[in-house]
């Protein structure tokens, strides 16, 4: 008979009855299952000491301008690099020079443009300089010139306008030939008597010289021959004046003529005049309200009444 060994649901591993087999199975699939755990424990701890890895940040968009600025500044890097290689590879001038000739190009075109050719323009000889044929240097030359510049202009002025002028009074006229009546040493200074107004030292004593009234554009006349010493267009409370200087009886005479009309001058400064030449015409400049001339005698600095001296010399 053969005897069976059968295990029901409800035996153990401790069932005496059970297999061997049984057990061993049990106690195999137990110390698996310990492994599983002792190992996801392991892999939970080693999780948990790892750092969590950091989100990675986008990175930013980059403009379009900033491409172009990126692909402009290649660009310039490639071209200037090569040049600056060539530049430096290459020899200093394009065409060297050859072993026969004695200047290069570089040197012929240097040469042309920084040389003048003047051999075929005609050069004027040096002027020989003398002291006459440049100005005055010095301040007391430069007045002499001036002076005589000016006495030679009025000399001219004067002698044209003497061919020219004719003048009437209101006691018949008479040209400028005649603009002293008689033929003395000293003469009276106008054509004719004309008005005699404010006499010498009129005015309170302040009027120096006799007024005598007479139509405008009468010629005047030098009392005697002399020198002029004053010819001017504004001088002071005159006007327009001439003062002519006299020796006559030993005596330093001068006379002074004005108001007369403004550009009427016949002479200047340091011009010889004879009696009757024609000085100027009669106008109203200055200190004046009407046409006349203003008369001043002057003997050795001092004032003389002038119709007086003029009587004595028999000019009046």
């Amino acid at each position: 008979m053969t005897d069976s060994f059968e295990t029901g649901p409800e035996a153990s591993d401790d069932t005496p009855n059970a297999p061997a087999t049984r057990r061993e199975r049990r106690a195999m699939e137990n110390r698996r299952a310990s492994a599983r755990g002792t190992v996801r424990s392991a892999t939970a701890t080693a999780s948990a000491s790892r750092p969590a890895p950091q989100p990675t940040s986008a990175r930013p968009r980059r403009s379009g301008k900033s491409i172009a600025r990126s692909w402009a500044s290649t660009a310039i890097v490639g071209l200037v690099v090569p040049g600056l290689f060539a530049t430096m590879a290459l020899p200093s001038y394009a065409s060297p020079e050859s072993a026969g000739s004695e200047l290069s190009n570089y040197d012929i075109a240097t040469a042309s443009a920084q040389t003048l050719d003047a051999s075929g323009v005609a050069v004027e000889p040096a002027l020989n300089l003398v002291r006459d044929v440049y100005g005055a240097t010095t301040q007391e030359e430069l007045d002499a010139a001036r002076k005589k510049a000016e006495a030679e202009a009025a000399a001219k002025r004067a002698a044209e306008q003497a061919k020219k002028d004719a003048a009437n009074s209101n006691s018949g006229g008479g040209d400028v030939g005649s603009a002293i009546a008689g033929d003395g040493a000293v003469r009276w200074p106008l054509p004719g008597p004309g008005t005699i107004g404010d006499g010498f030292m009129s005015r309170g004593g302040s009027h120096e010289g006799v007024d005598i009234l007479i139509a405008g554009g009468t010629p005047i006349g030098a009392v005697a021959d002399g020198v002029v010493v004053v010819s001017q267009e504004s001088y002071g409370g005159y006007g327009v004046a001439v003062v002519v200087e006299h020796q006559i009886n030993g005596q330093t005479v001068k006379s002074t003529y004005g108001h007369m009309t403004y550009g009427s001058r016949r002479v200047a400064v340091g011009q010889h005049v004879s009696a009757g030449q024609v000085l100027g015409l009669v106008g109203s400049t200055g200190r004046s309200t009407a046409n006349h001339l203003h008369i001043e005698i002057r003997i050795n600095g001092g004032l003389v009444n002038p119709l007086t001296w003029l009587r004595a010399n028999g000019a009046y």
